[in-house]
């Protein structure tokens, strides 16, 4: 059954899985991993504006990934974020994800997409990947299960002081991740929980943002390791450096210890490379990949070098 609810009254009263573009799931239904009620957010209003209302940029769960990264309210004040969402998916993907669909999607493990394997997310009593097969999963061993959060959106708004706002509150974006020790969810969602947007500051113009990601293939692909950067320069140092990673943990995360040694840097590119090789620190790869720390520092420079060199 498919309810299509016109007000989030109405919403509140129905029980099933949200749709909006469905581009993670149509995948999990087909595959047999995700089934029930469906309620379709086709006919609810407001959710697809990007606006700017005061001192907050406000965008809703429905507005595509492709259009903030358009938005040129999102590139003057959370330049990072229109950044890493113009480099996610493909152009046809960006054109019809959702922001809300991108912060909630499931993780790209094999064996949660599997049908016919139990792993933890599933109800089962192991994560079949961490004895398993876990070529593209954590380096940063930090909870349970060991798959990385599929969500690059969530990632560059670790760096913004986003809230996402939902049908019941508000959350940080670390409060909407958690920590990444629950191995049956991505988030701190309950059920029946809808994200409805995001509200974002309004931010001085002059941030500078980088973001890059290293992949397995061309184009089209999950990031093995992901990183954004936003930064200042002024008074020829660097000023509010925000740095954040992805693809290497159960929830992205930032670099706070790293942040504080780039601050008050001369935007230099050899002592820069200098902090960033230790980035890693901390890190408690699996069996199969330790590989990532060889890219995490680069991966982490290039975006930094992007954002310095932005004008």
């Amino acid at each position: 059954m498919i309810h299509f609810p016109r007000t989030l009254s109405e919403l509140g009263a129905l029980e099933g899985e949200f749709r909006a573009a469905s581009t993670d799931l149509s995948e999990r239904r087909r595959h047999g991993i995700s089934g029930g009620s469906l309620i379709d957010l086709r006919d609810l209003p407001g959710l697809d504006q990007l606006l700017l209302e005061g001192p907050r940029l406000n965008i809703g769960a429905k507005v595509t990934v492709q259009a903030v990264a358009d938005s040129p309210l999102v590139r003057l004040h959370h330049p990072a974020l229109a950044a890493s969402a113009g480099a996610l998916a493909t152009p046809a993907i960006r054109a019809v994800a959702t922001v809300g669909g991108n912060l909630t999607q499931r993780v790209r493990c094999w064996y949660y997409r599997s049908p016919e394997l139990t792993c933890l997310k599933k109800g089962g009593s192991t994560c079949l990947a961490r004895a398993g097969d876990h070529l593209y999963h954590a380096c940063f061993d930090r909870g349970a299960c060991v798959a990385p959060h599929a969500s690059t959106l969530a990632m560059a708004l670790l760096l913004g002081d986003a809230l996402v706002i939902t049908t019941r509150r508000s959350l940080t974006m670390a409060e909407f991740l958690g920590d990444g020790s629950d191995a049956r969810r991505e988030n701190r969602l309950e059920a029946g929980e809808l994200v409805t947007g995001l509200s974002l500051p309004v931010v001085q113009a002059g941030l500078r943002a980088g973001y890059h990601r290293a992949i397995s293939r061309a184009r089209a692909e999950w990031p093995l390791v992901e990183a954004a950067a936003q930064l200042r320069v002024e008074g020829g140092v660097l000023r509010q450096v925000q740095l954040a990673l992805g693809g290497v943990a159960t929830v992205p995360f930032r670099l706070p210890a790293v942040e504080a040694k780039l601050e008050g840097l001369p935007p230099d590119l050899d002592p820069i490379r200098a902090v960033l090789s230790g980035a890693s620190t901390g890190a408690s790869p699996l069996p199969m990949t330790a590989y990532k720390l060889d890219l995490l520092a680069p991966t982490l420079f290039y975006a930094v070098r992007v954002a310095v060199e932005a004008q």
